[in-house]
């Protein structure tokens, strides 16, 4: 980039960027996404002012003529988005509440889709359709069959019960893969307050014998995990750490564990990472303070998504898998992208 160029690009960086930059008499006006109205009554002009790109390699995942939209809002924490495409649906899940609700694609309705849910946090799709969903009042993994019966994948280990299991990924081979941080049984609000039995840590269930490994407990905070689009490489974010970690995938091993990056904020200051999802192309969607963070696949935050609300999770869906869907604290939201989502969910 001539020099010319990357000083008109620093420019209209600045000017995006404005509103963030400004003193921070109030850190939340300045941080999180400007004040509009959400019902959509009143038009954003195009491009949205909320979606911000720190670099050029961002230019290509958001279209011009896109804004964010709120689908729903009425939920007390909401966590855990996954795409049913068969059924061409959302499900989520309000974890304090208890229960997982649905938004329907064909006509934007919502229903309470499960109640109670187990306090569930963490939800997915299997390559057979079957949804699961990672439990905190249970301190286990569900799986929901089609017949409507409920199997346990894993809520112990060597006869001692998980901590909360938070979120899960499924593998091609059938297997399983979930963290289980202590969050959801240090109180009574999106569980129940209980002991740790055993070490924070990340799983792997296998997907013939049902039998749970530890697939690592080299990170402090698990929280969010998923894979790269060719299953090579296992992220997830440590919480505690307030850093993102990656191993290698061998099979059924993860090795050459380090940290791949830690998020900050576009004032500066540190952020981090809860849900991750990968798209086709290796970068990162992480829904992180102020929103979510777009992190390539070197580690640099190339661009930000600046939400009203903390925004725990995020998932692709939509026919073409370029729908972004974020729970935003008491909200869903959703924002069209040119990315494709890496994985069914």
């Amino acid at each position: 980039m001539d020099g010319n160029r990357r000083n008109f690009v620093k420019g209209a960086l600045g000017v995006a960027l404005a509103p963030l930059v400004a003193p921070l008499a109030n850190a939340q006006d300045s941080i999180f996404a400007a004040p509009r109205d959400w019902s959509g009554q009143t038009p954003i002009p195009y491009p949205d002012p909320d979606v911000l790109r720190l670099d050029d390699r961002f230019a290509p995942y958001i279209p011009f003529n896109t804004g964010i939209r709120r689908l729903y809002n009425g939920t007390l924490w909401a966590e855990g988005p996954a795409w049913n495409g068969v059924g061409r649906y959302l499900v989520w899940s309000d974890i304090p509440n208890n229960v997982q609700m649905r938004w329907i694609e064909d006509d934007a309705r919502v229903t309470e889709f499960r109640n109670p849910s187990g306090n569930s946090n963490g939800n997915t799709f299997d390559y057979q359709g079957r949804q699961i969903s990672c439990e905190h009042g249970g301190r286990r993994v569900a799986r929901y069959e089609p017949n409507g019966s409920v199997t346990v994948i894993a809520d112990q280990i060597d006869g001692r019960r998980l901590n909360s299991p938070n979120d899960a990924v499924v593998h091609p081979d059938g297997s399983i893969w979930f963290t289980d941080p202590p969050f959801g049984i240090r109180g009574n609000y999106e569980g129940f307050r209980a002991e740790s039995e055993v070490p924070n840590r990340v799983y792997r269930v296998d997907g013939d014998s049902g039998r749970i490994a530890v697939a690592t407990d080299e990170v402090n905070g698990p929280n969010g995990l998923c894979f790269s689009p060719d299953y090579s490489l296992l992220y997830v974010a440590d919480t505690l750490d307030r850093n993102m970690k990656v191993w290698n995938v061998n099979g059924t091993r993860l090795t050459n564990a380090r940290e791949f990056t830690r998020l900050e904020l576009p004032t500066g200051g540190p952020t981090w990472a809860d849900g991750i999802r990968c798209d086709t192309d290796g970068n990162l969607w992480c829904g992180a303070r102020p929103g979510v963070h777009i992190v390539a696949p070197d580690g640099d935050t190339i661009g930000v998504i600046r939400m009203p609300e903390v925004t725990a999770n995020i998932c692709f869906g939509g026919t073409k898998r370029n729908r972004l869907f974020m729970t935003g604290s008491t909200s869903l939201y959703a924002l069209y992208t040119t990315a494709t989502g890496a994985h069914i969910c």
